[in-house]
């Protein structure tokens, strides 16, 4: 099996070509069951570190010893909050140039970077471009997907910002003077797709959002490159919907002890062939439902992120009963999730045994300054701004909760705990 750390190059509107997939999928899968990966051709630093290793296709069970660890929560399309993050995390540099400069640093963004936003594919392109960047000095970038991810992958458009339309058209033609080559278009694209930008800003011809031939040209490319089996679709199968570093599991909604007893290295190959277009064949779900559909989804799931001011303790008792069954199932010390916006900023429940990292950053959202998560020795912190990163929250995993109370996303505990549908709603 293909390193994780190696490069896959296409064939013309191919999707990124991927290592094969195994014909039958075994009945549980909670712990590592394949050959972990190692990068054997790139330096780690300098050397004082382990190697970061990884199991599954996609990763699913990650070592890395002694590294530093920085979560970044929903991202939604804006590349301006999403430089900002990576800045105060002390992994992009801040000379505009996109370089890593994180060291052995591993990096994990939680999903939803698509939809409300209308620079998603340049996201994209500068995580994979920064990951390129980190492995060559023993760091890594890892991504899962969120709830936004597969519902473009499903074909719903419905909270596509009018410019990522038009970045989907932009790109489709950046790929096609790349001769169709993936990876030279798309990790090219964050800084193609500025100048393309800036030009479209001083031309009179600019397409507005009332051309509709334009647009509908938008939403084709959007679905050419999105379907399953289309090369963007293809890229995202190369992420996981649930992760797992060292004893931190991570996740864009949250875990279930149902996923683990499912299978987790299982729900991330099923989501990942998928997004291939290879449901079809070999027994897999045509749409794998246990971690993308309903509200017991992996990427639906808001049991641990709602505020529990307004919940009997029989109920908080039991959402920490089910919180603290999963992390035994899956052997991870606390979990930390995306998804539910916390307007007073990232937080943790339950002995800070729960992190909920989604601020709602983007400009699409709530537009709300850039927070991200620091694990370091199993010390935990939010940073929030350069000014005050080092007098931030400081906690060992386990002692005195840190909470900062939320507004409800749902006021009927049983809605969430029992009654499990298949709409969808909100973020």
């Amino acid at each position: 099996m293909a390193s994780l750390f190696s490069l896959n190059c296409s064939l013309p509107i191919q999707p990124p070509s991927s290592p094969s997939l195994p014909r039958k999928l075994p009945e549980t899968l909670s712990s590592p069951t394949s050959t972990p990966h190692i990068d054997s051709n790139s330096s780690y630093g300098n050397g004082s570190l382990k190697p970061i290793v990884v199991n599954g296709d996609p990763p699913t069970f990650v070592s890395a010893p002694g590294r530093r660890i920085v979560a970044v929560g929903d991202l939604h399309g804006d590349l301006y909050k999403t430089r900002s993050a990576l800045e105060i995390a002390g992994v992009l540099s801040s000379d505009g140039q996109d370089s890593w400069i994180g060291g052995e640093t591993v990096l994990i963004q939680l999903g939803d970077i698509l939809d409300r936003g209308e620079d998603e594919i340049a996201i994209l392109s500068l995580l994979r471009s920064l990951d390129i960047q980190a492995k060559a000095n023993g760091g890594a970038v890892f991504q899962v997907n969120g709830n936004h991810e597969t519902m473009n992958v499903e074909g719903d458009f419905r909270y596509v910002d009018p410019g990522g339309f038009d970045e989907c058209s932009a790109f489709l033609e950046h790929l096609e003077e790349c001769e169709h080559n993936w990876e030279e278009a798309f990790v090219s694209w964050t800084s193609v797709s500025e100048r393309l930008k800036e030009d479209r800003k001083m031309s009179q011809s600019h397409w507005g959002p009332w051309n509709l031939v334009q647009r509908q040209k938008g939403v084709i490319a959007r679905s050419v490159l999105l379907r399953p089996g289309g090369p963007l679709a293809s890229e995202l199968a190369k992420h996981a919907v649930a992760l797992k570093v060292d004893d931190w599991v991570f996740c864009h909604g949250g875990l279930l002890p149902h996923h683990v007893s499912y299978g987790i290295e299982r729900m991330n190959r099923e989501v990942s062939h998928w997004m291939r277009g290879l449901s079809d064949i070999d027994g897999y779900p045509q749409i794998p439902f246990i971690a993308t559909r309903g509200y017991d989804s992996v990427v639906w799931n808001r049991l641990y992120s709602r505020d529990i001011s307004d919940l009997y303790e029989y109920q908080i008792d039991q959402i920490e009963s089910i919180l603290q069954e999963t992390l035994q199932a899956v052997g991870a010390k606390a979990m930390v999730v995306g998804h539910t916006p916390q307007p007073m900023g990232a937080n943790c429940e339950f002995d800070c045994s729960i992190w909920r990292i989604d601020v709602g950053m983007s400009s699409g959202v709530l537009d709300s300054r850039p927070e991200v998560l620091e694990i370091r020795d199993n010390k935990v912190r939010v940073i929030r701004s350069r000014r005050d990163r080092f007098s931030e929250l400081q906690e060992l995993l386990g002692f005195q909760a840190f909470t900062t109370p939320v507004r409800p996303i749902c006021s009927d505990f049983c809605e969430w705990l029992w009654h499990w549908g298949t709409g969808k709603q909100g973020f």
